[in-house]
This record gives structure tokens, C-alpha cells and sequence, in this order.
């Protein structure tokens, strides 16, 4: 039995967890530590309706209090583990199901914020993207940019993991920055993703390397 929603079961209203600086992709799992009161009235609201939940940024400079503006684009995820805490958190992961446009706001009716998705410019999200990657480019500028990152990394699943999951995986999980993370989000296909996280992790090497070195230490 799947659980995957189909297109006509994406829900018409969407409650959302706006957060600077966090990246859910599709089919992409996305632990969360969940504790204000809103939040956690959020994710009862979720469970109980579908159990879908929007992770969406800030816009740049916003911050994470009140309601801040927010980016046009996010995804949705499904709760797919939930616990509670002995000190009153949750403890959730969100499975990334697909991308969604901010089409409207509504008056708010609960302490956390709902919206009304737009889904349709992302509808191939509920199918599995894998054609195009250059993993060999990509897998090439991964290895400096661990070794300055300080990343153990298992080369083995670097050439033979899935490429969608490797490079959603990747892209959730390399320390890049809030614009940078959106940019990726909206990357159209996995292939042009993967072209962005290559460009990402090359010039943070080049930037790593001073002018006119070698970029060898010296004893």
C-alpha cells in the first residue's frame, strides 16, 4: 500500500512552518525539533488533516519571529515520524513530497500561519527526476570541498546512491546559505539542481584558496 498522495490530494489549504536557513526537496526526509506552541498546534493541526505540513524561508533578512514575508516558493512534506518528548516537544520527520507557490494568505484562524498552495508548476514533483546529472563532475568538486568542509563523506555512496536522492540529499544537507538553499529549492529538475550544487561547491573552493597560492600547507 502507498501513502504517497496522488496530484488531486494535495491539499487546497496548507499550514506552514516558515524557517531561515532549512531546505526540504522531494522525497527528501527532514528531521525537526518542534517546541513553540504554535508549532506544536501546527503539527496536531497536520496530523489530523492529512499530515502534510509546508516548509517554506523567510525572505532574506526577515528572521524567523513573528510573521515574517516569506519566499513565493516552498515544499510540502508528510509527517511520516512523530514523538513526543517527557519535557512537551515533538519530535517529527517530514518526508518532502512536492514544491508549491504561494497563490494566497488567508485572514489567520489559528495561531500558525495556513496559506492556499499552488501546485501545479510542480506537479512532477510526485515522480522520481534522475535523468541528465553529470555525476562525475559533480562528484569530482564534492571531494575538495568535504575535505575543506571537514565532511567524512563514504565515496562509495557518492557513485553508486540513487542521483536524485544523492543530490537532494546533498543539497539539504551541505552547510550553504539561505539564498543559496532557495536557489536550489527552485531548481526546476534534478538535473539543473545539480548543476547549481556543483557551481555552489567549486566556488566555495576557489574562495577557499588564496590568491596566487597553491593552495598546499606548508610546514
Amino acid at each position: 500500500m502507498s501513502f504517497e498522495p496522488r496530484f488531486d490530494e494535495l491539499p487546497r489549504l496548507l499550514p506552514i512552518f516558515p524557517l531561515t536557513g532549512v531546505l526540504l526537496l522531494p522525497r527528501g526526509r527532514l528531521p525537526l525539533n518542534i517546541f513553540e506552541p504554535r508549532y506544536l498546534a501546527m503539527t496536531l493541526h497536520a496530523l489530523a488533516h492529512g499530515r502534510m505540513i509546508g516548509m517554506i524561508q523567510p525572505q532574506e533578512g526577515a528572521g524567523d519571529a513573528g510573521d515574517p514575508a516569506v519566499y513565493r516558493t516552498g515544499c510540502a512534506g508528510r509527517i511520516v515520524e512523530f514523538a513526543e518528548t517527557e519535557d512537551g516537544r515533538f519530535l517529527v520527520t517530514l518526508k518532502g513530497v512536492a514544491r508549491f507557490d504561494l497563490r494566497d494568505e488567508p485572514a489567520r484562524a489559528n495561531m500558525f500561519r495556513v496559506v492556499v498552495p499552488d501546485w501545479q508548476r510542480w506537479r512532477g514533483d510526485l515522480a522520481q527526476d534522475d535523468k541528465g546529472v553529470e555525476r562525475e563532475r559533480m562528484v569530482a568538486a564534492l571531494k575538495p570541498y568535504f575535505d575543506r568542509q571537514g565532511i567524512n563523506a563514504d565515496s562509495e555512496i557518492l557513485v553508486t546512491a540513487p542521483i536524485e536522492h544523492l543530490v537532494n540529499s546533498l543539497a539539504m544537507a551541505c552547510p550553504f546559505s539561505p539564498s543559496e538553499r532557495q536557489a536550489l529549492l527552485e531548481a526546476p529538475r534534478t538535473r539543473d539542481r545539480a548543476e547549481i550544487l556543483t557551481a555552489l561547491v567549486e566556488m566555495s573552493v576557489a574562495a577557499s584558496v588564496a590568491p596566487g597560492s597553491s593552495g598546499a600547507a606548508r610546514n
